[in-house]
C-alpha cells in the first residue's frame, strides 16, 4: 500500500445526510437513492464527482453511530436547494488510497491493519470521504474511487 499524502484545501459540500452503525450498508444505499434524484438541483457544483463522506465522533468506537453523507462539491453555500444540507471539510492532510473494485471494507481493514501502524501517522478527527469520479462504475469490479483518510503525524 502506497498512498498519496496530500494537504487538501477546505471543501464545501452539499447533499443529504444520514446516520448509521458499522455494517448497515442498506442505509448507505438508501441515502444515495434519495440524493441522486435531487443532485440536478445543485447549480454551483465544482465538477461532476460524487462524494461519500463519513463523519465520526470517535473513529475507533465501532459501537457508536456516525454521520454519512451523499454529496457533491460546490463553489460556495449561496444556493443550497430545499431539502439538501451543507457540510465543510476542513483543510488538512489526507492519505489517499485507490479502491479498485467494490470491497471498501477490505481496503479499510488493509489501511488500518497494514499501512497505518508503520506509517508514522495517526487518524485525525476530520471527515473520511471517497471521491467517485470518471472511473467510478457503481457495483462493478472494474470501478475505481479515491479514499481520503484524514491523518496527522504520530506524537
Amino acid at each position: 500500500m502506497n498512498p498519496t499524502i496530500k494537504t487538501i484545501s477546505e471543501k464545501y459540500l452539499v447533499g443529504m445526510q444520514g446516520s448509521m452503525h458499522h455494517g448497515e450498508i442498506q442505509k448507505i444505499i438508501s441515502l444515495w437513492k434519495q440524493f441522486m434524484p435531487n443532485k440536478h438541483k445543485i447549480t454551483n457544483t465544482v465538477n461532476e464527482e460524487l462524494i461519500a463522506l463519513q463523519n465520526y465522533d470517535e473513529f475507533y468506537n465501532t459501537k457508536l453511530a456516525y454521520n454519512i453523507w451523499a454529496c457533491t462539491e460546490v463553489l460556495d453555500f449561496n444556493a443550497i436547494p430545499e431539502g439538501l444540507s451543507s457540510i465543510t471539510i476542513p483543510k488538512g492532510d489526507y492519505a489517499i488510497f485507490v479502491l479498485k473494485g467494490i470491497d471498501a471494507g477490505g481496503l479499510y481493514r488493509q489501511i488500518m491493519g497494514e499501512w497505518l501502524p508503520d506509517s508514522g501517522y495517526d487518524i485525525d478527527n476530520r471527515p473520511h470521504f471517497q471521491v467517485m469520479g470518471s472511473k467510478y462504475i457503481n457495483g462493478s469490479s472494474k470501478s475505481e474511487e479515491d479514499f481520503y483518510v484524514p491523518i496527522k503525524p504520530k506524537n
